[in-house]
């Protein structure tokens, strides 16, 4: 890998582009948002996988900006909920749902429902334009609260409970956990030692 590489994240959402800066295992890659590059569009996800939205998102942001492009698709899921809200969680209540529909959608939803494990999955694509994308996966258990619960992170944050830490949601538990535990920061550590082996 190039010491002085610089790569494009391929999202417009903010709370993404936060938590993927502050994961970042690179010192000597440089991040740019799709802001940063002056792209203002990103594909519809039309993958039936989140690999292959990860896909889609990164082929585009990479054709549109001319760097190494790493994209994510992640989610809930909730196989009590049929794997609801999966590839969908991001407009679970509609195309242009916030994450406060999103949520009260969800706990509606489980009203009733005795078993509330649940987890976030996330999928990373890194493509470069050149030969096969790498894709990686991180994953983090745990279960949907009954109500939201704390003040930090974003979209369904608030109402889930990890393993690791039960009693608190993920919104309560903040930035530092999150580095360590959540799904994306295990995908990056992966993403990570792959390309450390290429």
């Amino acid at each position: 890998m190039n010491s002085t590489e610089t790569w494009v994240l391929a999202t417009h959402n903010q709370g993404k582009t936060r938590e993927f800066r502050a994961q970042w295992p690179w010192d000597s890659v440089r991040l740019l948002s799709l802001a940063d590059c002056g792209v203002k569009e990103v594909p519809a996800e039309t993958g039936e996988t989140f690999a292959q939205n990860a896909f889609l998102k990164a082929q585009a942001a990479h054709l549109a900006s001319g760097y190494p492009a790493l994209a994510d698709d992640s989610g809930l899921v909730v196989p009590d909920l049929g794997g609801e809200p999966g590839l969908h969680s991001a407009r679970y209540a509609g195309p242009a749902a916030t994450d406060a529909d999103n949520l009260r959608l969800l706990l509606h939803n489980m009203k009733g429902l005795t078993n509330r494990e649940a987890y976030f999955v996330c999928v990373l694509c890194w493509w470069d334009g050149k030969g096969e994308p790498i894709w990686v996966e991180g994953r983090c258990d745990g279960r949907i609260l009954q109500e939201e619960a704390g003040q930090e992170g974003f979209g369904y944050d608030p109402v889930f409970e990890p393993a690791e830490s039960p009693g608190l949601s993920l919104a309560q538990l903040g930035t530092e956990f999150k580095k360590q535990h959540s799904h994306r920061a295990m995908a990056l550590r992966n993403l990570y030692q792959r390309l450390l082996a290429r």
